[in-house]
C-alpha cells in the first residue's frame, strides 16, 4: 500500500513541473562545469603571452580546486540551513566575476584570482543541484533528474574547450574568450531568477515530506557532524577522488598527450575533450534508465568504469596499437562507460545518505571530486613536462580501476545494512 501511495502521489505532479525543474538546475549545473574549463582550453594563448610552464598551468588547475573542494564541504551546510536557490545565485555571480577578471589580467596572479573565483562559484553546486532534485522531483521521475544533471556537466566541459578556444581563435584574443565567458554566467543567473519559483527547495511536494521525516527524528536530535561517522560517506568520498583523478588527466592533458604520441595537429587532439563529454552524455541517457531497474548499482558502476579504463590502456599503448585518428575515437568512447556509470553513482550516494543531511553529505562526497581535481593536475601536468605522454592515459586507467573498489565497497556496506532489518523482522 505504501508502493501504491507512493506511486499516486507522484502522479499527481504535473510532469511539466518536473521538467521545469531538472532543465533549470540542468542548466546551472551545465555552466559549473563550463566554467572548471574557463582557463585549460585557453593554455596554448598563455603559454604563448606569458611563457608558462604546463606544471604553472596545473597549478591554476589546482587553486580552482582547492578552493571548490574547501567550500563545497562547507556549503553543504550552509545549503541546508539557508536553502539551495539563494546560493545557486551567488554562485553564478561569482562566475562572471571570475571571467571579467581573467579577462583582464595582467599576469599569472590576475589569472591565480580568476581560478580562485571560478572555485568559489564551482563550490556549492553539487550541495544546491541535488537538495533542489531530491525536495522538489517526484521519486519516479529522480533517476532521469539525476541523468540530466550528468548529461548537462558533460556538455558544460564539451561545449567549454569550443566556446573558449573557437571565440579566442576567430577574434585572435583570449581575454575575448574570457569576457564572453562572463557574460554567458550573467545569462545564466538571469534565467534562474525570472524562473526562481521552480528552484525553491523549500516548496514543493517533496520539500513538505523532507520536513515531515526531519520533524519525525526531531525525538533523537543527531549532532549536525554524525553522518561523518558513516564509513559509506568516506567510501563515496574516495570513489569521487580516484575517478576524478582519471577525469582531470583527460581533460587538461589528453590533447597534448596525443598530438606528441601520434603526431596529430592541435586541432585534432583538441576534439578529444569534447568527444570524452558528448560519449559520457550519451551513456548518462542510458544511465538514467538503468538506476530504476538494478538494485546493485556498485556492478553498473564497476563494469562501465573498468570498461573505460581498458580503452585508456590501449591507447596509451601507442602507435603500434592504433593509428593516430582511431586513438582519438577510442579515447572519447572511453566516456560512454563513465557516462553509464554516472545516474547509478548518485543514486549510490542518495541511499547512503542518512535522512536531513542532504546538502552535507553531497558537498563532502563531491568534495572529494575537487580534491582529485587538485592533486592530479600538477601530477599529471609534470609527466608531460617529462615527457611521459603515455602515463596520461595509464595513470587514467589505475585511478578508474580503484574507483572500483571504492565503489564496491559502498555497496557491499549498504547491502548489510538493508539485511539487518530484515534479520530482525525475522527474528
Amino acid at each position: 500500500m505504501t508502493s501504491a501511495s507512493s506511486g499516486n502521489s507522484s502522479a499527481a505532479v504535473p510532469f511539466r513541473q518536473d521538467a521545469r525543474t531538472i532543465g533549470l538546475v540542468g542548466l546551472a549545473h551545465g555552466s559549473s562545469h563550463f566554467f572548471h574549463m574557463l582557463l585549460p582550453p585557453l593554455f596554448p594563448w598563455l603559454i604563448a603571452e606569458f611563457g608558462f610552464s604546463y606544471s604553472e598551468l596545473g597549478v591554476l588547475v589546482s587553486v580552482f580546486f582547492v578552493i571548490s573542494g574547501v567550500g563545497q564541504a562547507l556549503s553543504g551546510f550552509l545549503v541546508d540551513r539557508v536553502g539551495a536557490r539563494p546560493v545557486m545565485f551567488f554562485a553564478l555571480s561569482s562566475f562572471a566575476a571570475s571571467g571579467l577578471v581573467a579577462g583582464t589580467a595582467q599576469g599569472y596572479g590576475g589569472l591565480v584570482v580568476a581560478a580562485a573565483l571560478a572555485g568559489l562559484g564551482n563550490a556549492p553546486f553539487h550541495p544546491v543541484d541535488f537538495t533542489i532534485l531530491n525536495k522538489r522531483v517526484s521519486p519516479q521521475r529522480l533517476g532521469h533528474g539525476f541523468a540530466v544533471h550528468g548529461i548537462s556537466g558533460n556538455l558544460g566541459w564539451a561545449t567549454a574547450p569550443v566556446f573558449m578556444a573557437g571565440i579566442a581563435t576567430a577574434t585572435g584574443s583570449w581575454r575575448t574568450a574570457s569576457l564572453c565567458g562572463a557574460a554567458f554566467a550573467l545569462l545564466v543567473l538571469a534565467i534562474m531568477v525570472i524562473n526562481r519559483d521552480a528552484l525553491d527547495d523549500r516548496q514543493g511536494e517533496w520539500a513538505h515530506q523532507a520536513k515531515g521525516a526531519a520533524s519525525a527524528q526531531a525525538a533523537k536530535p543527531e549532532h549536525p557532524m554524525a553522518f561523518l561517522k558513516l564509513p559509506s560517506v568516506w567510501l563515496c568520498f574516495s570513489f569521487f577522488f580516484w575517478s576524478t583523478c582519471a577525469l582531470s588527466a583527460i581533460q587538461s592533458f589528453a590533447s597534448p598527450a596525443l598530438q606528441s604520441m601520434y603526431g596529430l595537429p592541435l586541432s585534432v587532439t583538441a576534439m578529444v575533450v569534447t568527444g570524452y563529454m558528448l560519449c559520457g552524455a550519451a551513456g548518462m541517457v542510458a544511465g538514467g534508465f538503468l538506476v530504476g531497474r538494478v538494485q546493485r548499482l556498485e556492478k553498473v558502476i564497476s563494469v562501465c568504469l573498468l570498461a573505460s579504463a581498458a580503452l585508456l590502456v590501449v591507447v596509451g599503448a601507442g602507435a603500434s596499437w592504433l593509428p593516430g585518428l582511431a586513438a582519438v575515437v577510442v579515447a572519447s568512447i572511453a566516456g560512454l562507460g563513465t557516462g553509464l556509470a554516472g545516474p547509478s553513482r548518485d543514486m549510490l550516494i542518495k541511499r547512503a545518505a542518512p535522512p536531513g543531511a542532504t546538502g552535507r553529505v553531497y558537498g563532502t562526497v563531491y568534495s572529494g571530486l575537487d580534491l582529485g581535481f587538485c592533486l592530479a593536475a600538477p601530477v599529471f601536468g609534470a609527466m608531460l613536462d617529462r615527457g611521459m605522454t603515455s602515463g596520461i592515459f595509464f595513470g587514467s586507467a589505475a585511478t578508474l580501476a580503484l574507483s572500483v573498489v571504492s565503489a564496491a565497497l559502498v555497496g557491499v556496506g549498504l547491502a548489510a545494512r538493508m539485511a539487518r532489518p530484515a534479520a530482525v523482522t525475522a527474528g
